[in-house]
């Protein structure tokens, strides 16, 4: 291909955008040469720098605009381009969820090789801004002295100093302020990741939606912090509902954020929120969906598909902490979550034993092997429920689940590409899409949830 191919790496060319790949970046061909150019939108005519050549595709850098889009917005933030955490605030919002509603139905065709199927609207967020519950920012010592705490530069790990991020909660970014306000003060020293010295690594909040609590969590590079008293005044002085500081220590060189130990500094080292009717303690380290009310209209659409009328029996397969569990359980005879990670097995029966629900109940374990076992002792399940990681279900698994021959299967999806191929596979084995849903969890990012109902033919 690149042979016949009359360009080369820092060539100009014009390219007709076609639409969005799986990253958010926009899609034309020249000669027939696929180029993923960052930052161009469906529908316009563009100029890009070649920056990558491969074997099947190109990669451009943006240079000119040369015919917009209608949906085309000025970004909101100021750091938008240099930080990778949003890559569409510079389409429209309406904008971004239909292009959500394409790449499921794109999925489904090319990756599922599926015909018809019939995609719902994407189910926008009411409030589309300041939705994110949970915050992680690195520090680091930038030039001068001066703190930069706020985002990583796309694809490398140099710090962009951030004074407001527009999709996290203000209670996040009041901490991430008051905490550069003490360090400053005090000459806390911050991570040099070349040296591997200096204290605080990043920084964590979270906030209870429904209660108004507020986390802060110091990740750190040593055991020993001074000052810590005068911070907890700090916050307790100037940060609303705040509620608990937990100082977590990583003094690994990895990637991995949070540490092994973690000591609470000051209040119950959680906090609490609400997602429906069904509360919630969160730790530092305890999974909670980070856009509260998108999360239940994710989580009632998927009660909603399953149909329950209280005489079924459901399985929650990748149960995980047991929040869709719970939302199950609400209508079922009897709800039952599988999960392979044994920490979150024990949330999730902490957390229906203080929800008081009673007919709910969580084994840990491999589901393609508890399936089988739990049939031969005579557990029927009426419904499947399904919310695998962005890799999408191991096949054996979806064997057993067809094996097992429930009624209804309902799919929830972080990933269009691996919904697509685990949705073939179930089809294969005796089932049919009757209903698909997109959700928006994450505006202003290429992400997107999807629900999806099968039914046994």
């Amino acid at each position: 291909m690149n042979k016949k191919l009359n360009y080369k790496v820092k060539d100009t060319l014009e390219l007709h955008i076609d639409g969005l790949g799986s990253n958010g970046e926009g899609v034309g061909k020249a000669e027939g040469f696929t180029f993923f150019v960052p930052g161009a939108l469906p529908g316009e005519q563009v100029l890009l720098q070649i920056r990558q050549i491969k074997k099947n595709y190109g990669v451009g850098s943006l240079v000119k605009v040369i015919e917009k889009s209608e949906q085309r917005v000025a970004p909101q933030c100021p750091v938008y381009k240099q930080c990778g955490g949003c890559q569409l605030q510079h389409l429209s919002y309406a904008g971004q969820l239909a292009v959500k509603k394409q790449q499921v139905t794109d999925a489904l065709e090319r990756i599922g090789h599926f015909r018809g199927i019939k995609v719902e609207p994407t189910l926008g967020a009411v409030h589309p801004w300041h939705y994110r519950n949970k915050m992680q920012v690195p520090v680091a010592g930038g030039k001068k002295g001066v703190l930069d705490i706020g985002c990583y530069a796309q694809a490398t790990h140099r710090v962009i100093n951030v004074e407001e991020c527009y999709i996290q909660k203000e209670a996040n970014n009041k901490i991430a302020a008051l905490v550069r306000q003490w360090m400053t003060k005090f000459h806390i020293t911050a991570l040099q990741e070349d040296e591997r010295t200096g204290l605080i690594r990043h920084i964590m909040g979270r906030v209870g939606v429904a209660t108004g609590e507020v986390m802060v969590v110091l990740i750190t590079n040593e055991l020993q912090v001074p000052r810590l008293k005068e911070l907890v005044s700090l916050l307790k002085q100037e940060l609303p509902g705040f509620t608990t500081l937990v100082q977590n220590v990583n003094t690994r060189h990895t990637n991995v954020i949070m540490g092994p130990k973690s000591k609470t500094i000051y209040g119950p080292g959680f906090i609490k929120d609400k997602l429906g009717q069904f509360a919630f303690n969160i730790s530092p380290q305890s999974f909670f969906q980070v856009n509260t009310e998108q999360a239940e209209r994710l989580y009632n659409t998927a009660l909603s598909y399953a149909g329950l009328t209280g005489k079924e029996n459901v399985i929650d397969v990748y149960c995980g902490t047991g929040t869709i569990t719970l939302f199950l359980a609400q209508k079922a005879k009897f709800a039952l979550g599988i999960e392979i990670v044994p920490e979150a097995i024990k949330d999730a029966i902490r957390n229906a034993r203080n929800n008081k629900v009673g007919n709910a109940q969580f084994i840990c374990g491999d589901a393609a092997q508890e399936l089988p076992r739990l049939v031969q002792d005579g557990v029927k399940p009426d419904v499947i429920v399904l919310d695998p990681p962005r890799a999408g279900c191991e096949e054996k698994v979806l064997t057993a689940i067809a094996a097992v021959k429930p009624k209804k299967v309902v799919y929830v999806s972080c990933n269009p590409a691996s919904l697509a191929r685990d949705a073939a596979i179930l089809c294969q084995r005796g089932y049919e899409i009757k209903k698909v849903q997109p959700v928006d969890m994450f505006p202003h990012t290429h992400h997107v949830e999807t629900v999806v109902l099968m039914s046994r033919i």
